[in-house]
């Protein structure tokens, strides 16, 4: 009855997400369009506005729907690099985390039937590089964020080792997101979309897979040695 009420609750939100469009609030022109009210706002009450902000991420992510990345964005624009960057690491692993732990004791036969098809290449991963494997997921995803939480819990790797692996292999890539965000932030027309630094910052997160496959490969050159 428990897990028939905690699937129940969970369907609930997601159609709710949905049904009501939720996701038109996650996006970089709602944002942009109500910037300035939402900056007051978040100045008279920044610790509502960092707790709000830490419990939407993470419901967002143990959902796993849509507005991660635009999250992550606003985190740089709204905290600026260094707080933005340390809630959305903790926030992102958490609700990483509870999609985990939700795939293992609660969907797992719906995960099966849904992703079943890509699990092999998940165990045959574990199997030969282990926690690594996961490290190098979270840095070059070849699968999204939100697959990679649920196919995880269906193998045998320990909660605890999921969580402190995904949130170092995912810190770079946060990194790079609030930076480019914290530059957003200070765009008040289209020609800031020219400026030098929001164009380095999105450089440097187009670069940043290619820089993390040759770490990886160089780590995986000196393991063979």
């Amino acid at each position: 009855m428990k897990k028939i009420l905690l699937v129940l609750f969970v369907a609930s939100l997601v159609v709710a997400y949905f049904a009501l469009d939720l996701g038109e609030y996650l996006s970089l022109e709602h944002f942009k369009a109500q910037q300035a009210e939402i900056l007051t706002a978040k100045d008279s009450h920044p610790q509502l506005y960092l707790i709000g902000f830490f419990l939407i991420y993470v419901a967002i992510t143990g959902l796993s729907i849509p507005g991660a990345a635009i999250m992550t964005l606003i985190a740089g624009a709204l905290f600026g690099l260094i707080i933005g960057t340390i809630l959305v690491s903790f926030a992102s692993t958490i609700g990483a985390t509870l999609a985990f732990l939700g795939s293992r004791y609660v969907f797992r036969d719906w995960v099966q039937s849904k992703f079943g098809e890509r699990l092999k290449a998940i165990d045959d991963g574990l199997t030969k590089d282990g926690a690594f494997y996961l490290f190098t997921l979270r840095l070059i995803p070849v699968f999204p964020f939100f697959v990679i939480n649920l196919l995880m819990g269906l193998t045998g790797i320990r909660t605890w080792t999921f969580f402190w692996v995904s949130q170092l292999g995912m810190l770079a890539g946060t990194i790079v997101y609030v930076n480019a965000g914290t530059q957003i932030s200070h765009i008040e027309s289209t020609a800031g979309l020219l400026s030098p630094t929001l164009i380095g910052s999105f450089v440097l997160l187009a670069f940043f897979p290619w820089v993390a496959k040759g770490v990886i490969a160089y780590v995986n050159g000196r393991r063979g040695k």
